[in-house]
């Protein structure tokens, strides 16, 4: 048996620890041959592979990034090396002639799967394995890197709250996360954020403002940890910018600095905001990562060997189990507006800039 593997999309703490445990199983129970396909799917258009073995993963476990690469715009089906053309019967015949692979290990987030769905539809046998920091792939209560990010996160609000303190100031930290909000509700509830603010709760900025002049005459000073997708009621959409290196694709980024702005003729005080940015994925996984991550690329290669291919591994509770591609391809897990977290939060004082709690 001979198994690629790649890893797709953007890095997160956790990617090697899922590369070590693939490809450990499959050898040390499946007897498989692995092979690493190079920057996610872009591989697969430039033929660009290397085997792995016990001695290629020996290490990595506590490594963060990926050590086979990855690629967040390579598209077989949309290839921007050939000016956006359908590449994937080049790719798929790489991977099935020239290579002579029996499947594919998919390790990656929503467009990842997405292409992997594909794949499989094409007769490629596939298995993915859901990754991102944004915890919002569909079907799985947890994905690895997310909690790296909160850990993250959780640092920079304990540092941010100190230079709150001493100089009496409104201190904004926005944190990835797209158009979902988990990072943000859990580092803010990690870090001790006064307010937190979701993309999938638009905010009043004459709430958020009483809140920071309340803060001002009590406390002093107020913690705000805001999701780069969320956006104020007013607004029809987040604050972006265009990728013009990616036509019609959109990147999140900036409503720190667009609150800040606004915020600062509003009150006595100064205001100040900190894009964290990448720093939310690299780095070292957390412990809580690496188990997961292993769990989740050990139970890959059992649902390779039992050749239960065209799913995707998940984790429900605190048992890995398996969905298939087509439901977890194209979809998005967004906090809901009853989520237990949200209650716990406005019990603790934290609030979310609902214009109905003024």
């Amino acid at each position: 048996m001979h198994i690629g593997l790649l890893t797709g999309g953007g890095d997160c703490p956790g990617l090697n620890a899922v590369i070590r445990a693939v490809t450990l199983a499959l050898i040390r129970e499946c007897g498989a041959r692995v092979t690493g396909i190079e920057r996610g799917f872009l591989g697969l258009c430039t033929k660009a592979s290397r085997p792995l073995d016990e001695a290629a993963v020996r290490g990595i476990l506590a490594e963060g990034g990926t050590i086979l690469g990855t690629h967040n715009r390579a598209d077989p089906f949309r290839y921007f090396g050939a000016g956006g053309a359908d590449v994937s019967a080049a790719a798929l015949s790489y991977a099935r002639d020239d290579l002579g692979l029996d499947a594919l290990v998919a390790i990656g987030g929503d467009g990842t799967m997405v292409i992997a769905e594909r794949f499989a539809r094409l007769g490629l046998p596939v298995v993915g394995v859901p990754k991102t920091i944004d915890n919002d792939l569909p079907g799985t209560d947890r994905t690895f890197g997310f909690d790296s990010a909160v850990a993250v996160v959780s640092e920079a609000l304990d540092r941010l709250a100190t230079t709150a303190r001493s100089h009496g100031r409104v201190m904004i930290a926005e944190t990835m996360g797209r158009d979902a909000g988990w990072i943000a509700l859990e580092g803010g509830l990690a870090g001790g954020a006064d307010m937190i603010l979701l993309p999938e709760m638009p905010f009043s900025l004459d709430a958020v403002a009483a809140f920071c002049r309340q803060r001002e005459s009590r406390e002093g000073h107020t913690l705000i940890c805001i999701a780069e997708g969320a956006h104020a009621a007013t607004e029809s959409v987040s604050v972006r910018e265009i990728l013009h290196d990616s036509p019609g694709r959109v990147r999140l980024g900036g409503v720190g600095n667009w609150l800040q702005e606004e915020l600062a003729p509003l009150l006595a005080g100064e205001v100040r905001s900190t894009l964290l940015g990448h720093v939310q994925r690299g780095g070292s996984p957390t412990a809580y990562d690496r188990v997961l991550a292993t769990r989740f690329g050990y139970h890959a290669a059992q649902l390779v060997r039992s050749g239960a291919f065209g799913r995707m591994v998940v984790l429900k509770g605190d048992d890995c189990g398996s969905i298939s591609l087509t439901e977890a391809a194209g979809g998005r897990r967004l906090v809901p507006p009853d989520h237990a977290l949200l209650s716990t939060a406005r019990g603790l004082g934290v609030a979310f800039g609902q214009a109905s709690l003024l």
